[in-house]
């Protein structure tokens, strides 16, 4: 491959990009203690910063046609390293919210679609294959490295290192940006107002009643907001029905004026046509999938790991680190393959790996961690992973001409995001859900729990129960004013709650890995370049 500094610098962002939630959820315990908010604050955050990329990535998109990929890259990098400095320097969970949920977020949205579009851009042939693998293999890396470094840093330093370095590290890729190559831009391109609003309000609906699920409910209303002291429940319904329909209705309008503008001969958001395209719909559809798994599992792993057995976040991070090796491991020998198998058939392999990785972790977590599932879990999770990441985005960008490669990395973007966002909401408040009723349950059986007692503690999870570790709900019972054997079986009731909504949600993540194997029937079912024509290719190169 040709000019290697390109791609090297994109891949340094790429490589910054993917690390910010992944450094994020190794360190939630100390985050939330250092801002002085609880964990579902941080599962707050850390939606709310993947929802702002997925609401706004297409048009990050369309702004990297209408001012040049690279200039939208070099602005995109500016605000992020901004946003960057701002979520350092957070002395509460609000500025936390501003400067990485939202700033950083914003600027993602203009990088991420620019690295694609210009990957594209700058290399032809089997150069964007393997430049394609490489930020595939990077995004991987990237996912595997942030909980070992943001675990050492946390334990030995600060979380607040990370987001210094990351500024750092943007002002040496826009240092060097100048190197990329970059096609004419369109500056009399219009983009459609009512299309932003409508994307990103349809999103924002869904996944914000997805989220506030654990607190109001999905369907019959549970801890519904207040106006006046009259609660928000039209009908007894909860609200968040209401917001997963209008987000619903709100992203149907949206491909409506797509198409409608798409028809007229103007520039939509998105070429809802494209959508047409099978192996554009199963190369977005694995994204979706993909990321959804991995951010429930980055959720409710660390949570898991430091609340119920203690473990700081260095050894959390050491605790995910085989999931590290496997991912890194397998993006290589994802590349390698691509010459030899076709990416239906790598990705499909992923997805089913990623399965049994799944299977393996859920066998492992108990009240005590197992010795050996956990580890091999890990392991085949990030085997799975990076399969998957050595293959989709060079299926998407190769499924259309060049003139949309930035659209479609918008598109790629969008899906990533929203499958990150869906799966910390999703599997989150399921989990929090789980584990208010599995406790309910568990101290209203449990005979040697006073009635005074558990009085107390059903009218406490009327409010939702926080996510705490045994010795810290040991801890509240006898503030309380209960016996020391009173307060221990509520604790046992607690942590063992905990465990069996733990398992059931990521039960759910296994089922999602196992009916995607459908989703990728679309896929392409060709070899990109058979190994014997590699010689000849490699010595023009």
């Amino acid at each position: 491959m040709k000019n290697w500094l390109v791609i090297v610098i994109l891949a340094v962002a790429q490589f910054v990009m993917v690390l910010d939630s992944t450094v994020m959820n190794v360190s939630i315990s100390q985050v939330a203690h250092d801002l002085g908010t609880t964990i579902t604050g941080l599962q707050a955050a850390i939606t709310f910063y993947a929802l702002t990329m997925a609401a706004f990535m297409l048009t990050g998109g369309k702004l990297g046609d209408k001012w040049g990929r690279k200039r939208a890259f070099t602005i995109g990098s500016i605000v992020y390293g901004i946003g960057s400095l701002l979520t350092g320097l957070s002395p509460n969970l609000t500025v936390l919210l501003f400067g990485w949920s939202l700033v950083e977020g914003l600027g993602a949205v203009l990088v991420i679609p620019a690295i694609a579009a210009l990957a594209a851009i700058n290399y032809t042939g089997k150069a964007r294959v393997a430049a394609f693998s490489i930020l595939g293999a990077v995004t991987g890396l990237a996912a595997a490295a942030g909980p070992l470094i943001g675990g050492y840093l946390t334990t030995y330093s600060s979380w607040r290192v990370v987001f210094f370095a990351e500024t750092v590290v943007m002002i040496l890729v826009l240092i060097f940006a100048g190197r990329i190559k970059d096609v004419p831009n369109d500056p009399k391109l219009k983009i459609d107002l009512l299309s932003v609003i409508l994307s990103a309000g349809g999103m924002a609906l869904l996944v914000f009643g997805v989220l506030q699920s654990k607190t109001w409910g999905w369907f019959v209303p549970l801890n519904p907001p207040e106006i006046n002291g009259v609660e928000l429940a039209p009908l007894g319904v909860s609200p968040v029905t209401y917001l997963i329909i209008g987000g619903i209705l709100v992203l149907w309008w949206f491909l409506k004026r797509q198409a409608k503008l798409e028809a007229a001969g103007r520039n939509p958001l998105l070429k809802v046509s494209m959508l047409r395209i099978p192996a554009l719909r199963g190369g977005l559809a694995g994204f979706l999938v993909q990321y959804f798994a991995i951010a429930a599992l980055f959720f409710v792993v660390p949570v898991y790991l430091q609340t119920i057995l203690g473990f700081n976040a260095l050894e959390t991070g050491l605790k995910i680190l085989p999931l590290s090796a496997g991912l890194i491991l397998c993006s290589i020998v994802g590349s390698w393959l691509t010459s030899r198998r076709s990416a239906k058939y790598i990705a499909r392999a992923g997805q089913a790996t990623m399965a049994v990785g799944m299977l393996f972790v859920l066998i492992a977590i108990g009240p005590e961690l197992s010795g050996w599932a956990f580890p091999i879990g890990m392991f085949v999770i990030g085997a799975g992973f990076g399969l998957l990441a050595s293959q989709l985005g060079n299926v998407n960008m190769n499924a259309v001409s060049k003139d949309d490669t930035s659209e479609v990395g918008g598109l790629q973007g969008t899906f990533q995001n929203l499958g990150s966002s869906f799966g910390t909401a999703i599997v989150g408040s399921i989990f929090i859900m789980l584990l208010a009723s599995g406790f309910a349950s568990a101290v209203a059986h449990n005979a040697t729990i006073d009635d005074d007692t558990r009085a107390q503690v059903n009218t406490a999870l009327e409010q939702g129960v926080p996510i705490i570790s045994e010795d810290q709900a040991k801890q509240i019972v006898l503030d309380a004013g209960g016996s020391e054997e009173v307060a221990t079986a509520v604790a046992q009731d607690y942590a063992d709650s905990q465990v069996d909504a733990l398992k059931q949600a990521l039960f759910i993540v296994f089922g999602l890995l196992v009916l995607s194997l459908m989703l990728s029937r679309n896929l392409p079912a060709e070899v990109v370049a058979k190994p014997e024509d590699e010689p000849e290719e490699a010595a023009k190169t």
